[in-house]
């Protein structure tokens, strides 16, 4: 009668350390960040139609923002595709006019042009000129980059089934 005993004893540790790293694993995947858009769309005015993308992604110091991808569609004078970039407070002030470097997983670079030429509505607000560069972006994950004075920048990955929304924007009716 002493093996079964002895069994249990063996068996009965290693099924609770089973589940105790299943569970660990379970909150892992609950408690880590995933960035979820989706796209929506109104109409602003008689045949002018917004269409946006708007989801939240952290800098490399963690920082918060939030980034709004939204095209613009005009009667008779076709679209604007903008990325507006939103810093909660406590976030870098940016500086204007300033392109945002935007960088592929495969290493491509591309850069945006800043709309804000003199000044943004605040201090931690950022939006760039993407109807040339979207179509051009494969669907992988992206690093864009805001200039900041001096030699410093802000790093915000974008993960790839971002960059995938923000393509099926482009393909939104016009």
């Amino acid at each position: 009668m002493k093996p079964p005993r002895l069994r249990q004893i063996f068996w009965w540790p290693l099924l609770v350390s089973i589940l105790t790293i299943c569970m660990f694993l379970a909150l892992g995947n609950l408690t880590s960040q995933m960035a979820i858009a989706a796209v929506t769309h109104l109409e602003v005015a008689p045949g002018e139609i917004l269409y946006r993308s708007q989801t939240k992604l952290d800098d490399q110091s963690g920082q918060v923002w939030q980034a709004v991808l939204f095209k613009q569609v005009y009667p008779g004078q076709g679209i604007s595709l903008n990325l507006r970039l939103v810093g909660f407070p406590n976030s870098a002030e940016l500086i204007h006019p300033q392109p945002l470097k935007i960088t592929t997983a495969s290493g491509k670079v591309f850069t945006a042009a800043d709309v804000f030429l003199d000044e943004a509505p605040a201090p931690t607000i950022g939006q760039y000129d993407f109807k040339d560069i979207l179509p051009q972006l494969p669907n992988e994950s992206l690093q864009l980059d805001i200039p900041l004075p001096g030699e410093h920048s802000i790093n915000i990955s974008v993960p790839q089934l971002v960059v995938k929304e923000w393509q099926e924007l482009i393909e939104s009716r016009e």
